[in-house]
């Protein structure tokens, strides 16, 4: 959405395919409290005001979920909507974010938000002096588990084998941890709220002994595995191991005049600010990279249906 802002404020024809309700990740987060300007705000909220700003600047939203992107011959990029409409432009800045893999299990959707969480950074200062629980034995879980230490009385690393596979360094530090116990060979079967709609206990099993056992933690945060959205793009682009896009200091990726901006490309953090911060410089680096091609006299002619910069 802030990419669409800048575009928008460049005079440049902007739509934005959206799948759903425009938000993203925002909208599976209850209370914001780290965006500058804003001490405490709901995502469904912060979401309708970045919308409204976009909207101001000219920016046109379409609720139609993208199949496929691709560049086409004659260098434009074609977008394909499950709708069956075509979308044309001469440069597309892919926004798709990505997804954090679910535990799927009855509880895990319904109190998404009322303690159940997929972001350390952005949900731990609500856990205060707390017991909760993390679900998870790669880097993330176990540098996470670290860091909620920080607010949380204890941390439950709960881990489905008997051995972690995060890297050493982080295994040592989790270990040293007095604040942090590892439940070894088990899974987490159900999740549970007070009267309140609030989480406070896990079902659990053990994956050896198949004994079940409770739980009582007021807080959940998964880390089995975070899932970019790339999978509508259509040629090769360059991306790291776990899917993410490449990118250079413009938001460009190795596909000429495709830009990327937010959680769908390789970067340290993951967070609104971040993910706002990007889109800006990938609208001005579209746009710049527009002037140029008018100024090559190489810039193709785009129906009227579809003449916009995604």
């Amino acid at each position: 959405m802030t990419a669409a802002l800048y575009a928008g404020r460049a005079m440049l024809d902007t739509i934005v395919l959206e799948r759903g309700i425009s938000g993203g990740e925002l909208l599976n987060t209850e209370i914001i409290e780290d965006y500058p300007g804003f001490e405490h705000v709901e995502g469904w909220d912060l979401a309708q005001k970045f919308e409204a700003h976009a909207k101001k600047f000219g920016a046109k939203f379409v609720q139609q979920t993208v199949l496929t992107l691709k560049k086409l011959p004659d260098t434009t990029f074609e977008a394909v909507t499950e709708s069956g409409n075509i979308f044309r432009a001469p440069t597309a800045i892919i926004t798709s974010g990505g997804t954090p893999i679910k535990l799927n299990v009855p509880g895990e959707m319904e109190y998404a938000g009322k303690g159940v969480s997929y972001c350390a950074v952005c949900d731990g200062a609500f856990f205060k002096g707390h017991a909760i629980a993390v679900v998870g034995g790669g880097d993330a879980a176990v540098e996470e588990s670290d860091f909620l230490t920080r607010y949380a009385s204890k941390v439950y690393l709960i881990h489905r084998r008997d051995e972690l596979r995060a890297s050493k360094i982080l295994q040592k530090r989790l270990f040293e941890n007095p604040k942090i116990e590892v439940i070894w060979n088990t899974v987490v079967e159900r999740i549970e709220a007070d009267e309140q709609g609030l989480v406070n206990r896990l079902r659990l099993r053990n994956a050896d002994t198949h004994a079940e056992s409770a739980l009582d933690v007021t807080g959940l945060f998964v880390f089995v595995g975070f899932r970019p959205n790339t999978g509508i793009i259509e040629g090769h682009v360059k991306h790291d191991a776990m899917g993410y896009l490449e990118t250079d200091m413009n938001m460009e990726t190795s596909i000429k005049g495709l830009f990327a901006a937010g959680d769908v490309r390789v970067q340290l953090t993951r967070q609104v600010t971040t993910a706002a911060g990007d889109g800006p410089t990938a609208a001005i680096a579209a746009e710049k990279y527009l002037a140029a091609r008018r100024s090559d006299n190489r810039e193709p002619e785009i129906a009227a249906s579809g003449g916009y910069a995604v």
